[in-house]
C-alpha cells in the first residue's frame, strides 16, 4: 500500500524525454543542465499519460523512510490508486481518477507536421471505431490513440514561430496571385468557384490527395520556382513565400509546404501564447515552449510528415471557417506583476508562471492536482501539509503536488510554472 502522509507533499519526478526528428538538439538539454547527446530532444511529458507517464518515488505504508523503502510508482498508476488525494473530489468526480493535462516542455528546431486535433465527440467516435476494427494501440495506421480531446496552449520561451487557422479565401487568392503549379491553380479553382466553407474543404482536399499523384513533387518544384522569381522581385508576401520555400527543404515533394499559404503564420515573444482549439490546422515552426493540453496524444495528420496521413477523418474533424490564432485570457498579480495566470476555454486545465525573487514569495493555486517545473534559479516550495518543510527546487526539477497537499508557496529567486485545474 502507499504511504497516505506522502500525499502531504510535492512528489519530485522524473520525466520522459520524447526524440521526434524535429526537436532541438540541446534545448532541452540545457534546461535539465544536461550534456547533449547528439540526438534530437522534441519534449519532454510531464503528466499522466499512459504513453510516458512521469514516474515519481513513492514510499510503501508502514516501510521506514530509506531508499528501500520506497518503489518508483507511474503518476498514472498513483492517480488511480488514490484519486481523492492526488486530486481531490472535485477533480476526480469531473474527470474520473485520471490526470485531465498533460504539460511538455516543447523545442522545436524545425517544423512539426501539419495537424488538427479532434473534439470530445470526435474522438470517443473514433476511438471506439478503431477499437472495433481490432486495430492496435500502437498501430501505424491508427488515427485515435485514446477517447479523448485535444486542446492545446504554447508559452513561448523563446522566439516561437507557427502556423494556426485558415486566412480568409480573398487573402489566400491574394498569397495565391501569379504562383504556378497544378495545386495552386486547383486550389485557385475552387475558391474562385465557392468562398464558404465548402469550397475551402474542396481547396484543401486538393492538396491532401496530392501527395498520391507520381507528379507531386514536380508540381511542388514548379510552384517553388515561382514562388522565388516573386522574392526576387519583391514580394508583397515575403513572410508566407519564405514559410514555403524552409517547409519544402525540410519536407521535400510534400504539399504541406504548400498548404501553408492557406494558413495564418503567427510569431511568439517569450511570455506570449497562443490558444488551439479543436478542428483548427495548425503547425510549430520552430522555438521553445511550454505546452500544456488536454491529456491526450490524439493527432491527425495533413502533411509535413512521414506518418499517416487520414485524409477522410482529417476532413472530417477539421474546421474550414478562417480563424486567426487565438490567444488565451492573461491575467497578472503580485507587486510587480510577476505572476501570469493563462486561462482558456477549457476545464482540463490552466498554467501560471512566476517570476520569483527573495523580496516576495509566490501564492500558487492551492487545490486540485498541480505540476511545478522550475526552469531556472534556485527556488523553494512549501506546501502547508507537509512536515518536511520546503522543498529546494534548482533549474530542470519538476514536482507533482497532490491535492493533499494543501496551499503552496514558492520563494527563492528564479522563473517556474505550475499547471493547475481551474
Amino acid at each position: 500500500m502507499l504511504a497516505v502522509a506522502q500525499f502531504h507533499a510535492p512528489l519530485p519526478l522524473t520525466n520522459k524525454i520524447q526524440r521526434y526528428d524535429w526537436g532541438s538538439v540541446d534545448a532541452i538539454p540545457n534546461l535539465l543542465s544536461a550534456e547533449p547527446d547528439g540526438e534530437p530532444q522534441a519534449e519532454m511529458w510531464l503528466g499522466a499519460h499512459a504513453s510516458a507517464p512521469s514516474v515519481s518515488r513513492i514510499l510503501r505504508d508502514g516501510a521506514g523512510t530509506g531508499d528501500d523503502a520506497a518503489d518508483e510508482v507511474a503518476l498514472d498508476r498513483l492517480v488511480r490508486e488514490a484519486p481523492v488525494q492526488t486530486l481531490g473530489h472535485r477533480v476526480a468526480e469531473q474527470f474520473g481518477p485520471r490526470l485531465p493535462y498533460l504539460l511538455k516542455v516543447l523545442a522545436a528546431r524545425k517544423a512539426l507536421s501539419l495537424q488538427v486535433h479532434p473534439s470530445p465527440r470526435q474522438a470517443r467516435e473514433g476511438f471506439a471505431r478503431e477499437n472495433k476494427a481490432g486495430m492496435g494501440l500502437n498501430s501505424p495506421k491508427r488515427s485515435f490513440k485514446d477517447d479523448q480531446h485535444k486542446p492545446e496552449m504554447i508559452v513561448a520561451l523563446s522566439q516561437f514561430e507557427g502556423l494556426a487557422g485558415f486566412r480568409t479565401p480573398r487573402i489566400i487568392l491574394d498569397v495565391l496571385d501569379g504562383l504556378s503549379g497544378k495545386m495552386v491553380d486547383a486550389v485557385r479553382t475552387a475558391l474562385l468557384h465557392d468562398r464558404s466553407h465548402d469550397g475551402m474543404r474542396e481547396a484543401f482536399n486538393h492538396l491532401l490527395s496530392a501527395r498520391a499523384d507520381e507528379a507531386c513533387a514536380a508540381d511542388i518544384q514548379d510552384t517553388l520556382d515561382s514562388v522565388r522569381a516573386r522574392l526576387a522581385a519583391g514580394s508583397p508576401f515575403e513572410r508566407a513565400d519564405r514559410t514555403v520555400i524552409d517547409l519544402a527543404e525540410q519536407h521535400p515533394g510534400d504539399p504541406g509546404a504548400i498548404a501553408s499559404l492557406m494558413l495564418n503564420r503567427f510569431s511568439l515573444e517569450p511570455g506570449e501564447a497562443a490558444f488551439t482549439p479543436a478542428g483548427v490546422v495548425h503547425a510549430y515552426l520552430s522555438g521553445l515552449g511550454i505546452e500544456i493540453m488536454a491529456s491526450s496524444d490524439n493527432v491527425l495528420r495533413a502533411g509535413l510528415t512521414t506518418k499517416l496521413v487520414d485524409e477522410e477523418n482529417l476532413v472530417h474533424c477539421t474546421s474550414f471557417a478562417p480563424q486567426q490564432p487565438s490567444a488565451p485570457e492573461i491575467t497578472t498579480s503580485g507587486s510587480r506583476g510577476q505572476v501570469h495566470t493563462y486561462r482558456v476555454p477549457v476545464t482540463e486545465f490552466a498554467l501560471t508562471t512566476a517570476d520569483v525573487d527573495p523580496t516576495e514569495p509566490v501564492a500558487l493555486p492551492a487545490t486540485g492536482p498541480r505540476i511545478l517545473l522550475c526552469l531556472d534559479g534556485e527556488l523553494e516550495l512549501a506546501a502547508d501539509r507537509s512536515e518536511a518543510g520546503p522543498q529546494r527546487l534548482a533549474q530542470g526539477d519538476s514536482v507533482f503536488v497532490p491535492h493533499d497537499a494543501g496551499n503552496l508557496e514558492l520563494s527563492g529567486a528564479g522563473h517556474a510554472v505550475c499547471a493547475w485545474v481551474p
